[in-house]
C-alpha cells in the first residue's frame, strides 16, 4: 500500500512554523546540536500545530524546552503513553502544551506537536541532541543536518498511529513557507584545515591564528533543496584518544549517570593484504521503485538514481573474481532475481547477468525490501563462500524496525553493506542494517561517486576477518571499567571504533592516569593498540559522552516500539528515563498552566508542509503494469471543538486525510522468484554495444559538444564494459576507439607477436587507466588487480617489454612498477 505524505494544496493558507534556526558546534567527531522552531499564529483562532522532521539515526536527544512570552517551559521525558494523556489532558484543558517524539516506525523521523497555540502569540520551541560524527574514507568528519523528508512506503498491516501516516502537505522545495539558518562553530585540538559544503556557506572565519577554531554558517537565501551536508577536515584525524567526563553529582554513585563515562576512540593499524582469489557470495539487493527515478541532485541534467546505480553496479560486477558465487535481486512492490539461485562467476554469467542490468528500469513501484530479505535468508550457504549483502535503496520504507530485526536475526549469516541513495534516504534503515550485520553503511549525496564508496565496500568486504576484539583496562586500585557499548563483531581497515565505559569507584588525584589495551587477532596474529590517559574527569554541562553512551545502549537494545519485547522493553524505558534520551518508549511532554485563563476554542488543526522531492512522491505511484492498486491521499484542514482525550488519537489518523483504493485494470503481476521477458532498450544506455564485445562502437554515439571530463568518463565507462570475467582485454576495434588508435596500429606496435594478444590488449588498458582515470583509482583498483594477475602467467618474461612499449606507444608518463617491474 502507498501512502504519501500528502499533496501540496494549493491554497494560500498561513502555515505556523515560521523559520528553524540551527546552532551547530562540533568538537572533534562529536556535534552539539540546538535547532529552534519559530511558531506565529497569525490567524484569528487558536491552532493545534503539527510538524513531522527527519533526524539522523545516531541522534541523541536529550533537551526539549519552550520559550513562551518570555517564560521557559522545560518539557519533561515520560512514558510514550503517559506523555500522550497528560498532552491530551491539558490542550483539553485549554493550556497550552508540546509534544516531541520518535516514530513508532522509524527511530529517524520525529514529530513535534503544539497544542493552543492562541491568536497573535509566539512561541520557540528548542531541541538539543549530540551524535558522534562518522569518518569518511578521505578523512573528513561529516555532519549533516537532514531537511528532506520523503514519503515512506508503507506495507498494508502498517498500523496506523504512526506519524509517518498522517497526511501532512509537503512544500515544494524551491518555496518553502518556513526558512532555515544554521551556524556552526568548529574546534579541534588540531588545525582545521579545511570547510566544505554541499550548500553555500558565508566566508570561512577563523577565530584564533593556530587554525583549531572555525565559524561557518549557510548563506542567506537557503532553500530545502537538500540536506545540509559538511565535511571537516583535521590536520591530524586518525589520533587516537580517551575522554573522561563527570557525572551528576545528584546522581547515586554506580548509576549511569552518576559516574564518570569515558569515550575511547581508536583507529587500529589493520595490515592490507592481498585479496582471496575466489572467495565469498555476493548477493546484491537493487531498489527498482518509482522513486528510484528521481535524480541524485539538484543539480541541472543530473544523472537519475537508478542509472547511477547501474553503472555502479556493473563496475561491482567486473570487479568479483572468477570463481566466487553472486545473485542479483530487484525489488519493488514485487521482486525479482537474475538467477533462481547465487551462480558461479564466469564469462558467461557475468555477461548475461550486465545484459540485465542495462534492462533495469525503476519500474516496480513501492519499496517492499523484507520480502527478498527472507528469500534471501532462505537459501542454503554454500560452502566455503561467506555471504556478502549489498543492499541498494533511497530508503523510502516504513517498516524499518521490522527490517533491521530481520537481518539482526540472520546476523550470523552475512555481513550486510548498505547504500543509502539521494536526499533524504532513512538513516535508521541504511546504518542499522549494516550496524547489526557487522557490515558498512554508506550515503550517497549531491556529487558522490556512488561507484567510490561501492566499490571501497567490496573491497572491505574481500578483505579476511578481524577476530578477538576486545578491550581491556588498566587502572589503579579501587577503580574499575564497566563497558557500556555492544561488543564489537567486526572491525575494518580505516575504520575508527569508539568505545564507551563507565567508570566506577574512588577517583584518584591530578597526576594519576590509567591505560586501556585494544587487542585483536588479524590473520592468525595478535595485534595491541595502547593509550595512556589523565583519570580526571572533565565537567560538561551538556553531558555529551554520557548521551552519546545512553545512545550507544539504547540502539543495541531499542527495535522499535512494536518489535521490543520482555527485558530489553524495560531496559530501554529506564536508560532513556535516566539518561533522558529519547526512545521508541519515551516521548518530551511540556505543558505551560501558567495562562491566565484557558483558551476558548473552536481549536483549528494544522498540519505544517514537510520539504519534500517532489520527484520522489510522483514517481512513488506504482506502474499499472505491475498489477499494484493506486491510492490518492487528500489533506484537510477542519476547525474542530476539542473532543474528549480518548478520541484525540483516532482523530488524528481520521480527520487527516483520507485514502482512497482505486482499480487499475485487469493486468495483474505474480510473485516473481525469477525475472522473465524481455523489456525495452534504452538508447542511451552507456554500456550497450560495449559489455562482450560484439559491436563496433560507433563515433555517431558521442556527443562532440560534452566537456572533456564527461567524455572521457564515458570512455572510462566504456573501457570497463570492455573488460572480461578474468580480467583481460580483446584486442579489437572497439578497445581501439577507447585508446583513440586504429587496430591497425595497435597490432603494428605490438612487441612480441608471438604472444596471445589479449595480454597486449590488457597492459594496454591497464596503463590508460593510470594516465586517465587516476582520481577514480579507488574504482578500477580491484579490476586493474584482476588484470594484472591474469597477464603475468601470458607475458612471462615479455612482461618489461611489453609495459614500456605500451607506455611509449601510448604517449604517457606511466611508472612500470605498477605491474611489479
Amino acid at each position: 500500500m502507498v501512502y504519501q505524505c500528502g499533496l501540496l494544496t494549493h491554497k494560500k493558507e498561513s502555515v505556523p512554523l515560521k523559520n528553524i534556526s540551527v546552532n551547530l558546534s562540533i568538537c572533534e567527531f562529536v556535534a552539539g546540536v540546538s535547532a529552534t522552531l519559530n511558531y506565529e499564529n497569525e490567524e484569528k483562532v487558536p491552532l493545534e500545530a503539527f510538524f513531522v522532521f527527519p533526524m539522523d539515526e545516531d541522534s541523541a536527544v536529550y533537551s526539549f524546552e519552550a520559550l513562551v512570552d518570555g517564560k521557559k517551559i522545560v518539557a519533561e521525558l515520560q512514558d510514550k503513553c503517559k506523555a500522550h494523556i497528560n498532552y491530551e489532558n491539558a490542550i483539553s484543558q485549554g493550556h497550552q502544551a508540546f509534544l516531541l517524539e520518535e516514530d513508532k516506525c522509524s527511530r529517524d523521523v520525529f514529530s513535534c506537536d503544539v497544542g493552543n497555540l492562541p491568536p497573535g502569540s509566539k512561541v520557540e520551541l528548542t531541541l538539543r541532541y549530540v551524535q558522534e560524527l562518522p569518518l569518511e574514507a578521505d578523512g573528513a568528519m561529516r555532519y549533516v543536518l537532514p531537511a528532506i523528508l520523503n514519503p515512506r512506503y508503507h506495507l498494508s498491516g502498517l498500523p496506523e498511529d504512526s506519524c509517518l501516516n498522517m497526511k501532512t502537505p509537503v512544500a515544494p522545495l524551491e518555496d518553502p513557507p518556513y526558512t532555515l539558518s544554521m551556524t556552526a562553530t568548529i574546534t579541534s585540538q588540531h588545525s582545521i584545515e579545511k570547510v566544505q559544503s554541499n550548500c553555500t556557506l558565508s566566508p570561512v572565519e577563523y577565530l584564533g591564528s593556530a587554525k583549531t577554531s572555525v565559524q561557518v554558517s549557510l548563506a542567506d537565501g537557503h532553500k530545502f533543496d537538500r540536506d545540509v551536508e559538511l565535511l571537516i577536515y583535521y590536520s591530524e584525524v586518525h589520533s587516537p584518544s580517551v575522554a573522561v567526563e563527570m557525572g551528576m553529582p545528584e546522581k547515586q554513585p554506580d548509576s549511569l549517570m552518576g559516574d564518570p563515562c569515558a569515550m575511547v576512540s581508536f583507529y587500529p593499524d589493520i595490515p592490507e593484504i592481498e585479496v582471496p582469489v575466489a572467495c565469498g557470495e555476493f548477493v546484491i539487493l537493487m531498489d527498482c521503485s518509482g522513486s528510484m527515478r528521481s535524480p541524485m541532485n539538484k543539480q541541472a541534467k543530473s544523472q537519475p538514481r537508478i542509472e547511477a546505480a547501474k553503472e555502479t553496479l556493473i563496475l561491482l560486477l567486473k570487479s568479483l573474481s572468477i570463481g566466487c558465487y553472486f545473485n542479483i535481486y530487484e525489488f519493488g512492490s514485487s521482486f525479482g532475481t537474475f538467477f533462481p539461485d547465487s551462480v558461479m562467476y564466469t564469462q558467461e554469467t557475468m555477461e548475461e547477468a550486465v545484459e540485465r542490468v542495462q534492462l533495469m528500469e525503476a519500474d516496480r513501484g513501492g519499496t517492499e525490501i523484507l520480502t527478498p530479505l527472507r528469500d534471501i535468508y532462505r537459501k542454503p550457504p554454500i560452502a566455503g563462500h561467506p555471504l556478502q549483502l549489498f543492499v541498494f535503496t533511497d530508503g523510502e520504507v516504513a517498516d524499518t524496525f521490522t527490517i533491521i530485526r530481520e537481518v539482526k536475526l540472520n546476523s550470523k549469516k552475512h555481513r550486510c553493506f548498505s547504500f543509502g541513495i539521494g536526499e533524504g534516504a532513512s538513516t535508521s534503515l541504511i546504518k542499522n542494517i549494516a550496524r547489526v550485520s557487522g557490515g558498512m553503511a554508506e550515503f550517497i549525496t549531491g556529487k558522490d561517486r556512488m561507484q567510490s564508496k561501492v566499490l571501497r565496500a567490496l573491497k572491505r568486504s574481500l578483505q579476511p576477518v578481524v577476530e578477538n576484539i576486545s578491550l581491556s583496562w588498566n587502572l589503579p586500585s579501587g577503580l574499575s571499567a564497566e563497558m557500556l557499548s555492544p561488543e564489537q563483531t567486526s572491525l575494518f581497515r580505516g575504520q575508527r571504533l569508539i568505545i564507551y565505559a563507565q567508570l566506577s569507584g574512588t577517583m584518584l588525584p591530578e597526576e594519576a592516569t590509567g591505560e586501556v589495551c585494544l587487542k585483536y587477532t588479524f590473520q592468525g596474529k595478535s595485534f595491541e593498540n595502547k593509550m595512556l590517559f589523565p583519570l580526571q574527569p572533565k565537567l560538561d554541562v551538556s553531558l555529551t559522552i554520557h548521551r552519546l553512551a545512553a545512545k550507544s545502549l539504547l540502539q543495541a537494545k531499542d527495535m522499535g516500539f512494536r518489535e521490543t519485547v520482555g527485558r530489553d522493553k524495560n531496559d530501554v524505558l529506564n536508560i532513556s528515563l535516566e539518561s533522558g534520551v529519547i526512545s521508541s518508549f519515551t516521548a518530551f511532554v511540556a505543558i505551560n498552566k501558567e495562562l491566565n485563563k484557558p483558551i476558548q476554542g473552536p481549536l483549528v488543526y494544522r498540519n505544517i508542509p514537510t520539504p519534500v522531492l517532489l520527484t520522489a512522491l510522483n514517481n512513488h505511484v506504482p506502474r499499472l503494469d505491475r498489477g499494484a492498486p493506486v491510492y490518492a491521499a487528500r489533506s484537510f484542514d477542519i476547525p474542530l471543538a476539542r473532543p474528549c482525550p480518548s478520541s484525540l488519537s483516532k482523530r488524528r489518523i481520521n480527520f487527516c486525510a483520507t485514502v482512497v483504493q482505486q482499480p487499475c485494470g485487469s493486468v495483474s503481476r505474480k510473485h516473481e522468484v525469477q525475472s522473465s521477458g524481455p523489456r525495452h532498450r534504452r538508447s542511451h544506455e552507456l554500456f550497450e554495444d560495449y559489455t562482450q564485445g560484439k559491436k563496433t562502437y560507433s563515433s555517431t554515439s558521442v556527443d562532440v559538444q560534452k566537456p572533456q571530463a564527461v567524455f572521457e568518463e564515458e570512455l572510462y565507462l566504456q573501457l570497463i564494459a570492455l573488460q572480461k570475467a578474468d580480467g583481460s582485454w580483446d584486442l579489437d576495434e572497439s578497445l581501439g576507439k577507447v585508446l583513440d588508435m586504429s587496430l591497425e596500429n595497435i597490432l603494428a606496435a605490438h612487441p612480441a607477436k608471438h604472444l596471445d594478444p589479449s595480454a597486449w590488449a590488457t597492459i594496454l588498458a591497464v596503463i590508460w587507466l593510470h594516465a586517465n582515470c587516476s582520481s577514480l583509482k579507488w574504482e578500477w583498483e580491484l579490476l586493474e588487480k584482476k588484470a594484472i594477475a591474469w597477464v603475468r602467467p601470458f607475458a612471462g618474461s615479455s612482461m618489461s617489454v611489453l609495459v614500456k612499449a605500451a607506455i611509449a606507444f601510448l604517449k604517457v608518463s606511466v611508472n612500470p612498477g605498477i605491474f611489479d617491474l
